[in-house]
């Protein structure tokens, strides 16, 4: 399962090429007898070590990163004994269910993978080294072991996104073996966890943009039946609105209390979330929650006129075209209706949008 390494350092190119602005070759001829490459914009430089400095940065700038001379991670011999137990035992059991006496072995595989792949400094090249090691003994094993949670029910797909560790992200979707849509104990999935993350660069935001293509953006949380969706609106997490969106989130889904990512959004008062919310096509201002408000009275409610004039703007007057039109035939909305109850309910935590922001 190799894959192509120099993914990673995108970024670290640019950084280190934008250090170079400064050193641009000069185009005039000296004339004399010195070499032409020592010369720069502000001037001859002369042979000595400054210029022997200047070279070798400039050597070293543009040559490709080294990963050849890096160790390669290798895991413990108690490791490599329990993937042996665990494989064996894999092979014997095509229902999945594994004997009990099997318990050690996966507790030294839990706590070395999850020391690899789940903490916050986790390294991709790490992480990869290790799969390539359990995709040796079997790709099954390969899935148990990308998928093995802990107490919390967390992966190290969770864990990873959760720290907005993207390249190790990167490399668990590369193994094409990862449940992404699978929810921890909290009934929470990868797709709801990543919606609160911030993303600061393009490479990491193309590794979201793959996550929601792959997964399930419409599941909703077991325990209130909040959607990726209503808890990047609620957090006003607007980049992360827009690529939810543009992977086809249904925009409309209701929670267990009745309200949709517009009430969300018009109660806590993102403005710009609101309005990208509007300007999508299928954006329902008409849905009331199990109190019987729309959008509009839940704005106005929260004292906040501006937001509650562009609801009104948008229920009587056309809408402009949007680049969301062609998702009704790209992608099919959520499988899971529209919640309905003429008694709502009050979930616990995280609390829904009629009280507080959408938490973990």
């Amino acid at each position: 399962m190799q894959g192509d390494q120099t993914v990673w350092h995108t970024d670290y190119y640019v950084s280190r090429l934008k250090k170079t602005d400064s050193l641009k070759p000069n185009s005039k001829n000296s004339g004399d007898d010195s070499d032409s490459d020592d010369c720069f914009d502000d001037g001859v430089v002369e042979e000595n070590d400054a210029t022997g400095t200047s070279n070798s940065l400039l050597n070293a700038i543009f040559q490709p990163i080294q990963t050849s001379h890096r160790k390669k991670a290798e895991p413990s011999k108690e490791l490599l004994a329990a993937l042996k137990v665990l494989n064996d035992a894999l092979q014997k059991s095509p229902n999945g269910n594994l004997p009990h006496h099997l318990k050690n072995a996966i507790n030294i595989i839990q706590q070395e993978w999850f020391k690899v792949s789940s903490v916050a400094s986790a390294n991709p090249l790490d992480v990869e080294d290790y799969l390539d090691c359990f995709e040796d003994f079997s790709s099954r094993l390969l899935e148990h072991i990308v998928n093995m949670t802990d107490v919390s029910g967390n992966t190290a797909m969770h864990y990873a996104l959760s720290h907005g560790n993207f390249d190790v992200v990167s490399i668990l979707l590369d193994s094409k073996v990862c449940n992404i849509n699978q929810p921890n104990a909290a009934g929470y999935t990868c797709v709801m966890l990543v919606s609160l993350a911030e993303v600061h660069s393009e490479t990491h935001r193309q590794v979201v943009r793959r996550l929601f293509l792959m997964a399930d953006v419409n599941m909703r949380a077991t325990q209130h039946g909040q959607t990726a969706l209503m808890l990047a609106v609620s957090h006003g997490r607007l980049d992360m609105v827009q690529l939810l969106l543009e992977s086809g989130a249904d925009i409309n889904i209701q929670d267990e209390d009745g309200s949709t990512a517009l009430m969300c959004a018009a109660e806590h008062h993102h403005i710009e979330v609101v309005k990208l919310l509007l300007a999508h096509p299928d954006c329902d201002l008409t849905i009331t929650d199990y109190d019987g408000s729309t959008a509009l009275n839940i704005a106005m409610e929260a004292g906040h006129r501006d937001i509650g004039v562009l609801l009104y703007a948008q229920e009587h007057f056309p809408r402009d075209s949007s680049p969301y039109s062609s998702l009704k035939n790209r992608r099919a909305k959520s499988a899971t209706p529209t919640l309905k109850s003429s008694h709502p309910r009050t979930p616990t935590s995280p609390h829904p949008r009629s009280k507080q922001d959408y938490t973990f």
